[in-house]
């Protein structure tokens, strides 16, 4: 099969080693991974604050980028719900205007492929033990995309639940929302706020030294809350979690790196 990385814009942009854990992570498990080059934003920020049809461009440059592909994975529950539910809204809006179906055709080669990473591992490859060790106390907070739009349900439990060396403590509150929301933080800066104090109280009370999540978007706003706290607890993609490996971490690999980078952004 052939599968292509569809890394988004914040892990291109703030948190590249996300994208550089995936594909060692599917590598690891005999995935041959793709980068096509042609690849941009899914259009999240622009549908998300009302601009549908700036949006439409970037739903004919996703499909040319990843049509001849079997599968595309992407560690973002919020970018990978973008071309799932709401590709089609936008194909349909279209047509109705009597645009024609370009973007329907686009959408319908699109939708069935698109794999968040949790998704894929465990409905595709078939996989919860992938051979992880990350040997630290950990909470899990689900993203709203990926719980309420993706229905990752307890995907994201199962594949922790199987690192060795990790101890996963629940998250009070977890299916709250962190008060992210992508364009919803710039616009409601205060409520948004009010809603992060509430995660990140939830997260320090856990006694977790880490937190993890399959958005770095939602990572990026609990994680900065915890630095201005001066909390020692570290925000780690889950797809960081996955790709480290007991010989990583005695090398101070990408386990080590993960913490290492997350310490200096503080």
């Amino acid at each position: 099969m052939r599968v292509a990385l569809f890394v988004t814009c914040i892990n291109d942009t703030l948190q590249p080693r996300t994208g550089r854990a995936v594909v060692t992570l599917l590598e690891r498990l005999g995935v041959d991974v793709e980068f096509p080059a042609e690849q941009s934003c899914c259009g999240q920020p622009q549908f998300n604050t009302g601009y549908r049809h700036a949006t439409e461009p970037l739903v004919r440059r996703f499909d040319r980028a990843f049509k001849d592909y079997d599968y595309v994975v992407t560690p973002s529950g919020s970018c990978a719900a973008m071309v799932r539910d709401n590709y089609p809204r936008i194909a349909a809006r279209a047509a109705a205007e009597g645009r024609g179906r370009e973007l329907t055709e686009a959408a319908a080669r699109a939708v069935p492929k698109t794999y968040e990473l949790t998704e894929f591992l465990v409905d595709v490859l078939k996989v919860t033990d992938v051979g992880a060790y990350y040997p630290h106390t950990v909470t899990y907070h689900p993203t709203c995309h990926g719980l309420r739009v993706l229905g990752l349900g307890d995907r994201p439990r199962r594949l922790l639940e199987q690192v060795r060396g990790l101890t996963l403590k629940e998250l009070p509150g977890a299916e709250e929302c962190c008060g992210f929301g992508g364009t919803f933080a710039v616009k409601n800066p205060a409520v948004s706020t009010a809603m992060g104090a509430d995660k990140v109280r939830a997260v320090t009370g856990t006694g977790a030294e880490a937190v993890c999540t399959v958005d770095n978007s939602c990572l990026l706003h609990i994680g900065g809350m915890l630095a201005r706290q001066g909390s020692p607890v570290r925000p780690v993609h889950l797809a960081e979690i996955l790709a480290s490996t007991e010989a990583d971490t005695a090398a101070g690999g990408a386990a080590g790196r993960a913490a290492g980078a997350e310490g200096g952004a503080r």
